[in-house]
């Protein structure tokens, strides 16, 4: 069940004071476009929700009646196939939005991969809202026009490109999914398991671990932990990326 933390009672004045001052996403989301009024009119249908690790935000068939903006950690996106099997179609962090260009239910799930955070506005609201604030239909519209983007390289990705260059691209393109989390230059966060990035890249996990261990012996990369690598050589990476090498 997601955590709803209700506000007591004459506090709403306070938070629309704090809460989206002190939102480490702001400056990454479509709510950083809006000034102080419009942000205050937004941050009055915000409800704040907190998930565990594999919580669940979004069931696929669930009705489609919330939208969300994701303040901190990450979330995978997926469907299942009626056999069980998994495609990640893609992972979010801090200052991505979700929800809103669907029908009237969900055609997918999403789940926290670790502790994560998200404002939840009613849909009907969140419209209203868009037709009366012509800053945030525009962050709409950027951020769609931004995911349309990201979906066709993603298909270019799955369609074309070997083992190896699917994980060299994702390896070199994984932080600038992520700018809320400040890392050292080279180093990649990746809270996701490997089966994950399997599911993500359309590989199985034992491609996906294979590629990692030759990326290793060469030096390229160096496997700090699990979660965090370091990129030892972007260059040599982003040869590989493109299929030279």
């Amino acid at each position: 069940m997601l955590e709803l933390r209700t506000l007591p009672v004459g506090c709403a004045e306070r938070r629309r004071d704090m809460a989206c001052d002190r939102c480490g996403a702001r400056e990454f989301s479509v709510c950083g476009k809006l000034d102080d009024a419009d942000l205050g009119h937004l941050d009055a249908l915000a409800e704040h929700i907190t998930l565990e690790a594999g919580q669940a935000l979004i069931r696929e068939g669930d009705r489609a009646d919330s939208v969300f903006n994701i303040t901190s950690g990450s979330v995978r996106v997926y469907k299942l196939l009626a056999d069980g099997r998994r495609q990640i179609t893609g992972f979010l962090f801090a200052g991505d939005f979700l929800g809103l260009a669907t029908g009237e239910t969900f055609v997918f799930s999403a789940e926290a991969i670790e502790p994560s955070t998200a404002c939840r506005f009613r849909r009907s609201e969140y419209r209203d809202l868009i037709r009366e604030t012509p800053s945030l239909e525009a962050a709409l519209l950027e951020r769609a026009n931004h995911e349309l983007a990201a979906a066709q390289n993603q298909m270019l990705l799955l369609g074309r490109k070997t083992a190896l260059e699917r994980i060299a691209t994702f390896l070199l393109e994984l932080p600038s999914h992520d700018p809320a989390r400040v890392a050292p230059v080279g180093e990649v966060h990746l809270p996701m398991t490997r089966s994950e990035i399997a599911d993500y890249l359309g590989l199985t996990i034992e491609t996906v671990s294979r590629v990692l261990t030759r990326l290793k012996s060469r030096g390229v990369i160096r496997l700090t932990s699990m979660t965090v690598l370091t990129i030892e050589q972007p260059d040599v990476l982003q040869r590989l990326s493109e299929g030279e090498g």
